[in-house]
């Protein structure tokens, strides 16, 4: 490294010449001309943080003061504006800091093979400009009011010292017939993605085009990881560049803050974390820095659109609420790109979010599905449910305590279990001629009712992975008889494909113990139940669940799939009226298929789950032992 030479500054007080004292003026003068430029800029910078902290941070600080009875919200919020500025600054910092890099980057070569820059050969550097830009961000961002243990573990625990080294994980590729098939299902899915639909969210594979949501190519970047898995280098590679070269944020477009967090952010700290390419890992800083000013709000809990150019942030247009589980699933990869670049302020934000949920009332732990940004209460009266705008919150508290390592967080873990027994106390139900398990909802928070979205069915593996890290056995016993009853949700129908909603026979309603309704037969290539059979798998090594999962995977082949690609369909239940829907979501590459691939293996640890957690996108993360 190159040594800095030094500058120096002489300051002439007083001096005498002949025994007349120096025009003072003058000397002066002198001095300042004598400054080089970075001293002069140096001086002005200090100069404007003095007047700002005395015209706008001390006037703050006594209005709060002045009014701490009625100003209870505005103790927790963060300025927008400083936040903006801050996270601007931040972004165009680290792009600096890796351009040298970039350039010298050979693109050429195959991400698992290259050798790697100098700069990869070192451990990520925490610089103190980064630092010196998130001071004021973390000066007012204040933390929700707790007892003093709680709040200093959670600014404290971020002790981050540098960014982690990774070394690229190796994938040996398809080792049987059947994730030879599936394999083959991703590179269909993929080619018709790359010729109607390339650089675009989601592929149309019936009219050959394409539906674009956000315009952040959701389908590369969720699917980054399951190809890198797979071992299709050559895909790989030409995703890779495609990040690399025109994956952008500065768009002048709305994007929902839960679905960019997990799929987005998370694929790329997981591709990160496999391959070792820190192109991946400068991205999702970057995403991170537009995404801080969600968290700018009254109550700590976060609004849930952004704009990814103006970082300007709001509640949904449709309602005034954010969704529970949107707003507490983004602790994983939050967390996670602390840890991974040494900065503590995104783990911060989140962490705040995990406190103040863990301080509201609750219904025996389970929660509301809407809760207010700007209140940080959750709406009254509203429905209680393990599956839509819910389900995830569930899932986190579990996978956030496993991702330290289980020796923190304390509280969420309690969460977990307390909701678990609220789920066995109010939730459970019976069918009354074949047994059948289901969770139910609670609509109004007290009105049960038999309805189960096929979302649930991510609970028997969440369950599994619970049990197998110290939760008692009756989470193991209510995850396998759950499980039975999400593969008979596939089993009953026809196409041996699952409706997005099931309904149970509660009263006598039903001649048959479950039925759907027309307007929700539709299948639109969710991964939850192959989830939960590739935990069960990868967890007990029993191959009974490899066949349930090759009969859905059959199912898939026949009736999904079609020319380009795959599609959703509107009608699970009549192999003739399929009613396809000409969409393939981001998901079905990203996590579906992944997880057959998964469940296939040869090698149940082939993602080993000591080692990695996966997030709700299926994105894998590293689990840190945090001293």
């Amino acid at each position: 490294m190159a040594e800095r030479s030094q500058s120096h500054i002489a300051l002439m007080l007083g001096n005498v010449n002949d025994g007349k004292p120096v025009n003072q003026r003058r000397s002066w003068k002198r001095v300042w001309n004598g400054l080089s430029r970075f001293q002069k800029n140096l001086i002005f910078t200090l100069i404007a943080a003095f007047i700002f902290t005395i015209f706008f941070l001390l006037p703050q600080h006594n209005q709060q003061n002045a009014h701490s009875d009625d100003g209870r919200a505005s103790h927790h919020r963060i300025n927008n504006q400083n936040v903006v500025q801050v996270a601007k600054q931040v972004s165009a910092f680290e792009a600096n800091q890796y351009e040298n890099d970039e350039k010298s980057r050979d693109d050429d070569q195959p991400a698992k093979n290259r050798e790697p820059s100098e700069r990869e050969n070192r451990p990520l550097a925490k610089p103190n400009n980064i630092n010196d830009m998130n001071k004021s961000f973390r000066n007012n961002f204040v933390m929700p009011e707790a007892d003093d243990d709680a709040e200093n573990e959670m600014i404290d625990r971020p002790n981050v010292s540098g960014g982690v080294k990774e070394t690229a994980k190796d994938f040996k590729g398809p080792t049987n017939d059947r994730q030879r098939a599936t394999v083959e299902a991703f590179k269909h899915a993929w080619r018709g993605y790359k010729e109607f639909a390339w650089g675009h969210d989601n592929l149309k594979p019936i009219s050959e085009g394409y539906h674009d949501w956000f315009g952040l190519g959701l389908t590369i970047v969720d699917s980054l990881d399951t190809m890198y898995m797979m071992d299709l280098q050559d895909e790989f590679d030409e995703a890779r560049n495609w990040v690399d070269q025109h994956l952008k944020f500065d768009v002048n477009r709305d994007v929902n803050l839960f679905e960019v967090t997990i799929r987005v952010l998370g694929g790329l700290l997981s591709s990160y974390h496999l391959s070792g390419d820190k192109m991946f890992l400068e991205k999702a800083t970057d995403l991170g820095n537009r995404l801080l000013p969600c968290f700018d709000t009254p109550s700590g809990i976060p609004y849930s659109d952004i704009n990814l150019e103006t970082m300007k942030a709001h509640a949904p247009k449709w309602s005034p609420d954010s969704s529970t589980s949107e707003v507490t699933t983004l602790q994983l990869e939050f967390r996670d790109l602390s840890y991974s670049v040494g900065n503590p302020i995104y783990e911060q934000v989140v962490s705040v979010i995990n406190r103040k949920v863990h301080e509201l009332n609750k219904k025996e732990g389970l929660v509301p599905i809407f809760i207010n940004a700007h209140t940080g209460q959750f709406r009254e009266y509203s429905t209680i449910s393990l599956g839509a705008r819910g389900d995830s919150y569930y899932e986190y508290l579990l996978k956030q305590w496993i991702q330290f390592g289980k020796k923190n967080d304390d509280f969420l873990i309690e969460d977990y279990k307390t909701a678990i027994d609220g789920v066995l106390n109010l939730l459970v139900k019976r069918t009354p001629k074949e047994k059948h398990l289901y969770i139910g909802e609670l609509i109004n928070s007290k009105d049960f009712k038999p309805k189960m979205d096929h979302l649930v069915c991510f609970m028997p593996g969440t369950l599994i992975l619970g049990f197998k890290n110290g939760m008692p056995e009756s989470h193991l016993n209510l995850a396998r008889d759950l499980l039975e009853t999400c593969y008979q949700t596939y089993m009953y129908q026809p196409t041996h494909l699952a409706p997005e909603i099931t309904y149970f026979n509660l009263n006598g309603e039903s001649e048959t113990d479950m039925y759907v309704k027309v307007n929700d037969a539709h299948n639109l290539l969710r991964p939850e139940f192959v989830e939960s059979l590739y935990y069960f798998y990868a967890l007990t090594g029993n191959k009974t669940y490899q066949d349930m999962g090759w009969e859905v995977f059959q199912a898939f082949e026949k009736y999904t799939k079609v020319k380009q690609g795959y599609t959703s369909i509107g009608n699970v239940k009549n192999v003739l009226n399929t009613r396809p829907r000409d969409m393939m979501e981001s998901f079905w590459l990203g996590e579906t298929l992944k997880y057959f691939y998964l469940l296939f293996s040869d090698d149940r640890n082939e993602v080993d789950l000591e080692k990695f957690v996966f997030n709700t996108e299926a994105h894998p993360l590293p689990i840190r032992e945090i001293q």
